[in-house]
């Protein structure tokens, strides 16, 4: 398990976050990643491309006052199943 503190990019840790796990995480390996929450949307976002990118979110959990913590597993996530309407 590896840990990257993502904060001193603020809001642009998106791109780095990828690249991250896909050049420097093994298959199946977990990584923790820290970053600032500001107005909350990095959240769903940083959930949003683990998900398309073909990761799994494990956990996300608020760390501090300022800052979030989300461990990531690189391995396919399972499908989402779509609700019949």
């Amino acid at each position: 398990m590896k840990r990257y503190d993502l904060r001193p990019l603020k809001d642009n840790f998106y791109e780095r976050m990828l690249q991250l796990i896909k050049d420097d995480i093994k298959d199946g390996e977990n990584a923790i990643f820290l970053f600032e929450i500001g107005d909350f949307s990095p959240i769903q976002k940083s959930a949003d491309l683990i998900y398309e990118n073909g990761y799994t979110l494990m956990n996300s959990i608020k760390f501090n006052e300022v800052d979030w913590t989300i461990v990531v597993k690189k391995v396919e996530p399972e499908k989402k199943e779509i609700e019949d309407e």
